[in-house]
């Protein structure tokens, strides 16, 4: 297994994405610190974990608040005697353009989007130095390389956040790799609250799917396979890198 004797922090685990990589995570053997908002459905998928045989801990709490991210790395620490790999997913959509969105949901969205990842790296990145190895993955959007009607703060915060990997990357190698995914449409409820931002949502997801090379929306399960194979020793020589995962829409 791809993933034995490693533990990983997972932020935005209970559903989408997160809940994707958790699932094939916890399947290649690590032992997985699980993080976000809704604690019920943090709890089933914490027990439905354990019942398949993998060892999970969910967390519950807002990672834009900095106590909840020093949690995480010590729970992971307490739990399972070590850190070694670190997911960020959670993030927050903040529509609207500059002279639209209010102060507080621009400031909450580069909160949950950028500085959430500043948090548990911080956090994170003394306990991988004490092993002498890491991984930092974080998940960003192609939004970081394409602007979108009415997206200001979610652009901004997703185009910072790969800025944000490089640096990393540069200030902690060879000793920890740090990577970013930048997905595409993704069929996840994410995208169908991304689409309210224009007049007819519906009309808008279908015609993203077709606009997309492959001609349907990505799937959680999509993103989780690249972010298995970013933080396995596969990918042992791939560092400050970000990776488009969009179903080709990028090149059109």
């Amino acid at each position: 297994m791809r993933l034995q004797g490693k533990t990983a922090i997972i932020t935005g685990a209970t559903s989408g994405m997160g809940k994707a990589m958790a699932d094939r995570f916890v399947s290649e053997g690590a032992s997985v610190i699980l993080s976000g908002r809704d604690e019920l459905r943090g709890k089933d998928l914490e027990k439905s974990l354990i019942q398949e045989g993998g060892k999970a801990v969910f967390i519950a709490g807002d990672i834009s608040q900095i106590a909840v991210n020093e949690t995480l790395v010590r729970e992971a620490i307490h739990n399972f005697g070590k850190l070694d790999i670190v997911v960020t997913n959670a993030g927050k959509l903040g529509l609207g353009s500059v002279t639209d969105i209010s102060f507080e949901e621009w400031n909450e969205t580069i909160s949950a989007n950028l500085n959430s990842v500043f948090y548990l790296s911080r956090y994170a990145i003394p306990e991988m130095q004490k092993n002498g190895k890491g991984v930092i993955l974080a998940n960003s959007s192609i939004a970081a390389f394409k602007s979108f009607p009415n997206h200001a703060a979610y652009c901004a915060s997703k185009a910072a956040l790969v800025a944000l990997v490089k640096e990393m990357a540069l200030d902690y190698g060879p000793t920890i790799r740090v990577n970013t995914i930048c997905p595409g449409p993704v069929d996840t409820p994410f995208i169908w609250d991304s689409a309210k931002a224009f007049d007819e949502p519906d009309t808008i997801v279908e015609q993203t799917a077709n606009n997309t090379l492959m001609k349907r929306l990505g799937r959680p399960e999509d993103i989780a396979s690249l972010a298995l194979f970013l933080v396995s020793d596969e990918a042992s020589w791939i560092t400050g890198s970000a990776y488009t995962i969009d179903g080709g829409i990028l090149v059109k």
